[in-house]
């Protein structure tokens, strides 16, 4: 049943050799991988104008210079990015590049910020998505982190069932959203040039603000820079691209640019001449709709898609997060189950992972992500800064021809970039001081798995100058709770066995019942010794572990093994398990944990 419903929700399994089939065109590409920057305008400029209005409606016109700014530093980390995926074309992004041209550690402070970054991409997407719905429909308001809560599994879901999959249902919205706000910027626009919008609805530009401070404008210029998450999910997510990667890969980066470049300029401009003001009810995306076409189904389009594409910018995270964390774990910085493939050929352990803790953080913030999203932008600076310093390094290092323009590409990435992220730290302190936390205790992390995996290779290599000690043959202990078809399965295994000793130990809590065994034993006339123990304290494993003990010493310095043979019977149907007692479980948890005892189930099927 349950394989069934697997099937069902997922799909048949693919074979390793339809990988290729799994890759990305540059249209599908854009769609899944752009979606994290291309949502980011539906919140981007609502950022700037929510830290202007502190001093009033009067100071919104600043909002266009420094929307510039953003547009500028925007440029610098396409260029950059672009170099990135050219000189990495295997993927891994920011970690990639710090780790080889920096050090591990920023290599590891690189890619922990992104993991991180990449759950907070998926908790504050969908509930910015949740937010845009709730707008257009007031009354489910009260149910945001339950609909936040299904949009997650639903992405999780379609994850899961393959790359290809997942991309061609997912590119229709993200489509459907540029073209809504074409629509919206291209209607908006003419009725500004036609003038049918009113000049008293915006303050002119260049009207001096009281109250204004340079502190306020660097703080309103960080929160407009929240718009450029996800930029670098292209460079890390290159593997996923047909061949050939890189090309298409870098016009996949172009394209996402100039798509975010004009329609974050086109949302702050029309914000700006429609004199919209935020609010906590009404997204500013969804005010300039009502604003350009009132509340008709033109408005409710705009809404729709834009609640989709913040929805599914989530899928953005489900892209690059499984294979960010291949790389880490490839390097042993994180467990390998990342490596590992699913039935439909993409990183299963990885998306089921972020799904779960993004879903944790949606409950624990009761779908108010908002307070999330500096620490979301921040947490992608720091690898913005590292990445194009290690690229600084990769060229002055090696100087490949024309290596200077892109030196002064990169150099001027890492700058904006670098200043951006102090800019956070000067601003938005309050909100931004917990990755002063998280950083090192996973970097601690990272280092503590890597040393444990080192340690665990050293002990299980084999040395050639080293001799195996011939094992001359076993004690086999089968602990008993009765004379059963169970025990007598085990005992015609242990038999069979050779050469050995055999003792059957059994565990008794009244020694009536304890004299009747034995009994029954000697009368079964199985030719193996019957020990009988008697637990005061109703304890199977005491008296079992000390008997074991006793057994170990009895054979110090001979080479016999001592193996504890676990009959168990299996019920035909898996419920059937939670109706009997688990002492075989119990026994052979606590024993595998014993150095030199080896155990072994011997499993009896029931029939019905």
């Amino acid at each position: 049943m349950i394989s069934s419903l697997k099937r069902f929700l997922i799909g048949r399994p693919l074979k390793s050799t339809e990988l290729g089939e799994q890759r990305l065109n540059k249209k599908k590409a854009l769609a899944i991988l752009s979606s994290d920057a291309l949502s980011s305008v539906a919140y981007g400029p609502e950022q700037i104008l929510i830290v202007l209005a502190t001093v009033g409606a009067a100071a919104f016109w600043y909002s266009l210079p420094i929307a510039l700014g953003v547009l500028i530093l925007l440029i610098a980390l396409i260029l950059s990015y672009r170099q990135i995926i050219f000189a990495y074309p295997h993927g891994g992004g920011a970690y990639m590049v710090s780790k080889n041209n920096l050090g591990i550690t920023p290599g590891l402070i690189s890619g922990g910020s992104l993991l991180v970054d990449y759950i907070l991409t998926v908790a504050v997407s969908v509930s910015a998505g949740t937010d845009a719905i709730t707008s257009a429909f007031p009354a489910l308001h009260a149910h945001n982190v339950m609909i936040a809560v299904f949009f997650v599994l639903f992405i999780t879901l379609l994850n899961l069932r393959g790359l290809t999959e997942s991309a061609t249902i997912l590119a229709y919205p993200v489509y459907l959203f540029v073209v809504a706000l074409f629509i919206l910027i291209g209607v908006g626009g003419y009725t500004i040039l036609t003038g049918q919008v009113s000049p008293e609805l915006h303050t002119p530009m260049g009207t001096t603000v009281t109250g204004l401070s340079l502190f306020l404008l660097l703080r309103a210029f960080a929160s407009g820079s929240s718009a450029l998450t996800g930029v670098e999910a292209i460079s890390n997510a290159i593997p996923n691209f047909k061949e050939p990667a890189p090309n298409n890969a870098a016009k996949t980066l172009i394209a996402m640019g100039s798509l975010l470049g004009i329609l974050f300029s086109g949302i702050i401009l029309l914000a700006y001449f429609y004199g919209i003001a935020p609010s906590e009810e009404v997204t500013v995306v969804s005010q300039i709709a009502e604003g350009v076409f009132g509340r008709n189904y033109v408005y409710y389009f705009i809404q729709g898609t834009t609640a989709l594409i913040l929805i599914l910018a989530a899928n953005t995270g489900y892209s690059a997060f499984p294979l960010l964390a291949v790389n880490l774990a490839k390097d042993k910085f994180i467990p390998r189950m990342f490596t590992i493939r699913g039935d439909r050929l993409g990183y299963s352990n990885g998306i089921i992972i972020l799904g779960f803790l993004s879903i944790l953080l949606i409950i624990a913030f009761k779908g108010r992500t908002e307070q999330l999203i500096p620490l979301y932008a921040v947490g992608v600076f720091i690898p913005f800064t590292l990445s194009q310093t290690g690229m600084m390094v990769k060229w002055f290092r090696e100087r490949p021809k024309g290596w200077l323009p892109k030196l002064l590409i990169n150099s001027t990435g890492a700058l904006i970039s670098f200043s951006v992220t102090l800019i956070f730290f000067l601003t938005k302190f309050n909100q931004v001081w917990p990755v002063l936390i998280f950083i090192p205790i996973m970097i601690t992390l990272f280092k503590k798995i890597r040393k444990h995996y080192d340690e665990i290779a050293e002990q299980l290599r084999i040395s050639t100058c080293e001799e195996a000690t011939p094992i001359q043959g076993n004690i086999i202990i089968i602990p008993i709770a009765g004379i059963t078809r169970v025990v007598e399965n085990s005992l015609n295994y242990a038999k069979s066995l050779s050469p050995q000793q055999i003792i059957a130990v059994h565990i008794s809590f009244d020694k009536e019942e304890q004299k009747k065994l034995e009994e029954k034993w000697g009368q079964w006339q199985t030719g193996v010794r019957l020990v009988s123990l008697h637990s005061l304290h109703r304890s199977i494993i005491q008296p079992l572990t000390k008997f074991i003990d006793s057994i170990e010493r009895r054979t110090t310095g001979s080479n016999y093994q001592v193996t504890v043979l676990i009959p168990e019977f299996i019920p035909k149907k898996g419920w059937h398990h939670i109706l009997h007692n688990q002492s075989s479980f119990l026994i052979r948890t606590v024993l595998l944990h014993r150095k030199n005892v080896v155990v072994a189930t011997v499993p009896y099927h029931l029939k019905k």
